[in-house]
């Protein structure tokens, strides 16, 4: 009696890994990330005056100070940047950056339609904290010659 012949038949194991799931996660978890870091970006909105003025050219990141329509006050520096801040808060934060970073750009971004009154009352809190390098956030004029409607 022959042994019978198992050798010919038998199958090699060949393990691949199917990487097809995993693609598709990457792809959903990219276009998870392409539609949340625009609204993460997004600060409090503010409509900017227009001016022609050249952009300044700083290697550190400025501080901004941001005045809404309503004459409210945010800082980007801090835990949470969408919420007004009193006087007192701007003058404390905006001193403790300064001790770190004597030279420091802070820039006022501050609604077109905002009083002027508030725009001078964020200056004057900045220079309290000792600020030296003050600066204004503006978009250049619309490509109709600038004339754009008030009210």
């Amino acid at each position: 009696m022959a042994a019978p012949v198992f050798a010919r038949g038998k199958r090699r194991l060949h393990a691949d890994i199917n990487v097809v799931p995993y693609i598709d996660v990457m792809l959903v978890l990219l276009v998870i990330f392409m539609v949340t870091a625009p609204l993460l970006t997004q600060g409090i909105d503010v409509e900017l005056p227009q001016a022609q003025a050249e952009p300044i050219a700083n290697q550190e990141e400025p501080v901004t100070l941001t005045v809404d329509a309503r004459g409210r006050y945010f800082l980007d520096i801090g835990t949470d940047t969408r919420k007004p801040l009193a006087d007192d808060e701007v003058v404390r934060r905006v001193a403790i950056v300064l001790r770190q970073k004597p030279q420091t750009m802070i820039l006022v971004r501050a609604d077109h339609t905002v009083p002027y009154g508030a725009v001078v009352q964020g200056m004057s809190l900045l220079q309290r904290a000792g600020a030296s390098k003050i600066g204004f956030v503006t978009q250049p004029p619309a490509a109709d010659g600038g004339a754009r409607p008030h009210g």
